[in-house]
Formats: C-alpha cells, structure tokens, sequence
C-alpha cells in the first residue's frame, strides 16, 4: 500500500542551526497519528515541511507524489488541511466566511464548497450557531474549532493540526476531542496527524505514534 505521507531522510536547517535531522516515517490512509514532543522538539517545523514552508532536503510525499516540485500555495488543493497553532483567523470576516476561504481560493464549485461546508458542520456543529459571528469576537478556543473547520474545506486526504489542544480549557479540549471522533467515524480513509506536547492527551486516539526529541523521530504503533 502506497502510504499517504511519507518523509524520507529530511533535514532542516534555521539560520544554520539543524531542527530536523534525516526525519523519516511513513503514514498509511486512514491513520491517525500523534507528533509528539517538547517545546521546540522540531513538532511545527515537520508539520510546516509538509506545507512546503521550509527550505528542507530529502523528499515528502503525498500519495506517492513529490511534493518538492509543488509549491506552497498550491498543496492544499491536493487534499491536505493545515490548522496552525496560531489559528490565523480574519477578524474581521464571519466564522463562517473563514470557513469558506480556502475553498473560495482553491475555486470549487458552488455544490463542492456546500457540500465540503455540510462536513465541516457535521463535524463542528457549534460552528453553524456561530456562522454569522465575526472571527474576532470568538474565544480563543472557538478559534480552534473554527480552525479545524476551516482546514476541513479542502483536507480530504491529510489534516494536519498543530497543536490543537494548547491553551483549550478542559471542557473545549473535549469537545474537540469528539469533534475528532467524528470526524474519523465518519470518514475512515483521511490520514490525520496531529502534534501535542502531552501524549496522554492522544493515546486513546492516534494508532500511530511519532516521537520527535531534537529533531529526530521514532515511530511506534499505538495500539
């Protein structure tokens, strides 16, 4: 089986100090795996790697496909969802008109983007109370979850969430917790790796699991 991202020997470099050293794994379809690691492990740099965000050697595949030819701006219509840690919302657009902006980008046709819109909300149901709302005026954590929304737009094969629990208060990391959980049970074939600082957080969902420590990486089954 052909995995669904695959890194093979890359290594990092910033302002000529190494982050990710001879980083290699591969993730089937369908896994869900943890980026585990500290604070400054090299979790955001292999994420951001993915979205062709860094000058780095070796190869990262999609499906089976380079993606060193491809740049930046056009990954994300390959099937990949980012949700950085930060958020990155326009304050000054609705929650739902965040949602709706890397559709709008990537030119899907008005019954894709509702349909892709219909799964983010099935997902994220909170998020349709919240559609008209401005960005800005939503709590840290609703971010997140209009985040993950947003990324779900055009993550139809690989989501990647940075860090989606920093900061969340216990009630919000559950809830997003089953936003998760409903996400994968409804579609069982998107690859999703998520980074977390604290592997208890993940353990009862990610098959897969990542270690990072220094910029290298060790895999193991979860279950």
């Amino acid at each position: 089986m052909t995995p669904m991202l695959s890194f093979e020997n890359i290594n990092v470099a910033i302002a000529g100090a190494p982050v990710l050293r001879n980083v290699t794994f591969a993730l089937k379809p369908g896994a869900s795996a943890a980026l585990i690691g500290r604070n400054g492990a090299g979790k955001t740099t292999t994420v951001r790697t993915i979205m062709g965000f860094t000058e780095a050697d070796g190869t990262v595949r999609l499906g089976g496909e380079d993606l060193g030819p491809i740049p930046p701006h056009r990954r994300p219509a390959l099937g990949l969802g980012y949700a950085p840690e930060d958020r990155r919302l326009f304050s000054a657009f609705t929650v739902e008109e965040n949602i709706l902006l890397p559709g709008r980008v990537a030119k899907l046709g008005p019954d894709e983007t509702r349909r892709r819109l219909e799964r983010a909300y099935s997902v994220l149901p909170e998020l349709k109370e919240l559609a008209n709302r401005p960005a800005g005026s939503v709590s840290g954590g609703q971010g997140k979850m209009v985040a993950l929304g947003r990324a779900l737009m055009l993550g139809t094969r690989l989501l990647i969430l940075d860090e989606p629990f920093q900061g969340l208060a216990p009630v919000l990391a559950q809830r997003y917790a089953e936003a998760l959980r409903r996400l994968r049970s409804q579609d069982k074939d998107i690859t999703l790796l998520i980074t977390e600082s604290n592997p208890k957080l993940l353990e009862t969902f990610a098959d897969v699991t990542l270690t990072i420590e220094r910029g290298e990486i060790e895999t193991r089954a979860s279950n």
